[in-house]
């Protein structure tokens, strides 16, 4: 019993593999890629490297005429 489990298994494994009639199908013949292809895959990409860039210039531009509070050093001025 154990032999023809075992024999059982091993043919559904092999089965469950490629063939070679599978491999020789061409793997680009359902995209459609073109010369700008990789130039939208480029510029799609280079927005997630420059967006925190941008959003660094705009927060500084948008911050800079604030004036940070007065810090409190612990000293207490004498009043009279």
């Amino acid at each position: 019993m154990p032999d023809r489990l075992l024999r059982y298994i091993i043919l559904s494994g092999l089965s469950a593999l490629p063939g070679a009639a599978y491999a020789a199908v061409d793997s680009y013949r359902f995209f459609h890629v073109t010369i700008e292809t990789p130039y939208m895959i480029f510029l799609f990409l280079v927005g997630f490297i420059l967006a925190p860039f941008f959003l660094m210039a705009i927060l500084y531009w948008r911050y800079a005429g604030r004036r940070a509070p007065e810090a409190d050093d612990g000293r207490q001025e004498k009043q009279e």
